[in-house]
This record gives structure tokens, C-alpha cells and sequence, in this order.
């Protein structure tokens, strides 16, 4: 396993309640943008959540990594789905894109063994 990406996600999450504290005010911009981003329209939010993986994956962003990989998981995207998101995210940005791929897929996979230890 290269890192915890449950444990990020959450030490993230409470950063990010420390941000949204100290600047209420761009922080509800911020959340009003992704709100508007996810809405489904002609895109429903699986695949929206997979480009946002994609993305993480290009900008090797370790805490959109995390983020996006389970909300990918949440909105019903398969292992399978998230393997072809890196195909594209891997043609886009070549090679560093291989190891950020590699993970996101751990991050996924991290996730949904968690989920599915819940459910049982």
C-alpha cells in the first residue's frame, strides 16, 4: 500500500473545516462552483466524478485523489470504469500519470473494501 487514503481524506476534511472557518466566504463560493459543477445535466455525476478523478490524476493532487475516488465510488462507478478514467488520464499526461493512476486505483480499491466491510 503506497499511503492511507481514508486517513487523508479525513485529516483533509478537518483542514478543510478549518478553512472554511477562517474564509467563510470564498469557501460558500467554492461550494456553490462544485455544486453547480456536479449537478447532473447531460453528464450524470458517476461520470463527472470519474473526469475529477482523471483530473486529480493529471495535477497529482493526493487530496483530490482521495476525494474523488470515493465519491466515484458513491455515485455507483466500478473498478473497471475507474481502470478505463486512467487509461485517459495516463494518454493525457503521460508517464508521471502511471504512478498518480496507480493511486487513484489503490485510493478506489481502499475505499470499497472499506464499504464493503461496512455492509457485512
Amino acid at each position: 500500500m503506497f499511503k492511507d487514503w481514508q486517513q487523508m481524506e479525513k485529516s483533509l476534511s478537518g483542514d478543510l473545516r478549518s478553512l472554511r472557518a477562517g474564509a467563510p466566504e470564498v469557501m460558500k463560493g467554492f461550494g456553490a462552483l462544485a455544486q453547480a459543477a456536479l449537478k447532473a445535466d447531460a453528464l450524470e455525476g458517476r461520470t463527472k466524478e470519474l473526469i475529477a478523478l482523471a483530473i486529480a490524476v493529471a495535477t497529482r493532487c493526493d487530496g483530490a485523489i482521495a476525494f474523488h475516488a470515493e465519491a466515484a465510488l458513491k455515485r455507483g462507478a466500478s473498478r473497471a470504469e475507474v481502470l478505463e478514467t486512467m487509461g485517459m488520464a495516463i494518454y493525457m499526461g503521460a508517464g508521471p500519470n502511471v504512478l498518480a493512476a496507480a493511486e487513484a486505483l489503490e485510493a478506489f480499491d481502499q475505499f470499497a473494501k472499506h464499504d464493503a466491510a461496512k455492509a457485512t
